[in-house]
């Protein structure tokens, strides 16, 4: 850690920009990174993990693969279904990014389950917010603003994760059906109390995922109808991990649109629909000002995944809010060293 926070004070006093690395592997997501490679692997290792309590706190050089297979020896798991995007994912980079899976419809978002950290800003000190309960609310928003920070305001050394256990039961049903009818349906069924944990939908095939006790998935599934999908958990790692071949047959750019769910289908290109209609996976060749303009008539904003322009992956932020932005990045990295530009252009 010291050598770390001696490579930042250096770093701050010669406003040269640092590159924050972990496994590498989210390196295409966001706006193209620039600086010198600031390696934050060597801070690793869980620090402290409680099943009884259901909270885990782990350093953020942890590679993520690491801390999912000690949680599963207590079958346990990260609720927000984190995808890796490869082997080398750490716990850091996975906060950073801010990205869920499957599950995050209905379990909630990365920084629902974080607790408490300890960030390294870019005046080479640790600062500590949050705690390891979720009681402790002491700087709760401010660890909470690290996910999807991508690193512009430092380093997250460490972090406390809320945990849960795996479900008891899970079964996928498949339906035939168009894009407009899954997303009808997908609304129509979580307004109900039924144990959806995960939907998605492609070319005509709306899975629907149950998880919870056994007599709650089996009564949903005899409520909804549809066809079980044997050995479904390859489907979801697929749909997380980007290796389905959606992911992979289309061309162009790829975009995540997020839209209220109930948004009907909005034909910018080959789409996958998941949470129930609010997040959309376009491959698309339109320009950018034209599918961000359909996007945010919808009440949505959209992002640049994978391919196009890496100067502006983000939808851009209306001026009150990037005027926060700022503030913010001022306030943890004063020199503006860590990851810049990485979320949005710089003056």
């Amino acid at each position: 850690m010291q050598a770390l926070q001696e490579r930042v004070r250096a770093a701050a006093a010669a406003k040269s920009p640092l590159m924050v690395v972990g496994g590498g592997t989210k390196a295409f997501y966001g706006n193209e990174p620039r600086g010198e490679a600031l390696d934050v692997r060597s801070v690793n290792g869980i620090v402290d993990y409680e099943p009884t309590e259901l909270v885990v706190t782990v350093r953020g050089g942890t590679p993520l693969a690491e801390l999912e297979a000690r949680l599963a020896e207590q079958n346990q798991m990260l609720p927000f279904e984190p995808p890796h995007f490869g082997p080398t994912a750490t716990v850091g980079g996975t906060v950073a990014a801010g990205l869920a899976g499957p599950r995050r419809m209905a379990a909630g978002a990365v920084r629902d389950f974080v607790l408490g950290a300890r960030l390294l800003d870019g005046r080479g000190n640790v600062l500590s917010f949050g705690g390891r309960v979720m009681k402790n609310v002491a700087g709760y928003d401010v660890a909470r603003a690290l996910p999807g920070s991508l690193g512009t305001l430092g380093v997250i050394v460490e972090v406390s994760l809320k945990v849960l256990p795996r479900p008891v039961a899970e079964q996928t049903l498949l339906f035939e059906m168009n894009e407009a009818e899954s997303i009808r349906r997908a609304n129509e069924w979580g307004g109900q109390p039924l144990p959806i944990s995960a939907t998605a939908w492609c070319g005509g095939q709306f899975y629907v995922r149950l998880s919870g006790a056994a007599a709650g998935v089996q009564a949903a599934h005899a409520k909804m109808g549809g066809s079980p999908v044997p050995e479904a958990a390859l489907l979801w790692a697929e749909l997380r991990e980007q290796s389905h071949d959606f992911f992979q047959s289309a061309g162009g750019t790829l975009w995540r649109l997020a839209v209220p769910p109930t948004t009907g289908p909005l034909d910018l290109g080959a789409t996958l629909v998941e949470w129930n209609g609010g997040q959309r996976w376009v491959w698309s060749d339109a320009p950018a000002e034209k599918i961000r303009a359909r996007v945010e008539a919808a009440g949505g904003h959209a992002t640049q995944f994978r391919g196009g322009d890496r100067r502006s992956a983000f939808h851009p932020l209306p001026p009150a809010l990037a005027a926060i932005h700022r503030r913010l990045k001022a306030e943890f990295d004063p020199a503006g060293i860590f990851n810049p530009g990485r979320l949005y252009a710089e003056p």
